[in-house]
């Protein structure tokens, strides 16, 4: 998606440690004009396929996937929690993920009354590194017995092997921004396409 390629290089940082960081509009300010036609490209990207479901993962994918929902006839959007709270009861999903942005284990919780089995789920997040989030929520999914249909990501760090591990498995991964590298001493962004 050229626009949101624009974006990053009009209004990303680029940081040592191959930190991208995209606040400006992406995940602290939220453009969601942008986020519209990312829920659009999307459904083209997914048309033709059943999606029941989108599932996300606090917190950074949350906007973006209530915008996405609209693009695939308003379908429920959950997302898993990074923390257990008293507000969450009965019967629980629960994995372990690793943090690439703050280098810390979270354990991730979905209630069972929010994923079923035999629901078509399409994943939804903001940035793919290593891929440890959109693992942990695959796991999520294969212990309720939904079917992960599809994964769109925002921007996929494509110098990392997160991307190629998923479509290695036969996902459907479509990132709309795949960076090839980034050079945080000049502040530039290179893309593949």
């Amino acid at each position: 998606m050229k626009e949101l390629e624009e974006y990053i290089a009009q209004y990303g940082t680029v940081k040592e440690g191959n930190v991208l960081k995209v606040d400006a509009f992406l995940n602290h300010q939220c453009d969601v004009e942008l986020f519209d036609r990312m829920g659009a490209e999307w459904a083209r990207l997914f048309a033709g396929k059943q999606i029941d479901k989108i599932l996300t993962i606090e917190a950074s994918g949350i906007g973006i996937a209530c915008v996405v929902s609209r693009h695939f006839g308003n379908v429920p959007v959950v997302f898993a929690k990074k923390y257990q709270s008293i507000n969450l009861d009965g019967e629980q999903y629960c994995t372990s993920i690793h943090s690439f942005t703050k280098q810390k284990d979270f354990h991730v919780i979905v209630a069972k009354k929010f994923l079923h089995e035999g629901e078509h789920v399409l994943l939804i997040d903001d940035f793919l590194a290593n891929g440890c989030a959109l693992n942990g929520l695959i796991e999520l999914c294969e212990e309720a017995g939904a079917i992960v249909e599809g994964i769109g990501i925002a921007i996929e760090k494509g110098f990392q092997d997160g991307g190629k591990k998923l479509r290695e498995r036969g996902y459907d991964l479509q990132s709309l921004a795949i960076v090839e590298s980034m050079d945080p001493a000049v502040g530039t962004v290179s893309f593949r396409h």
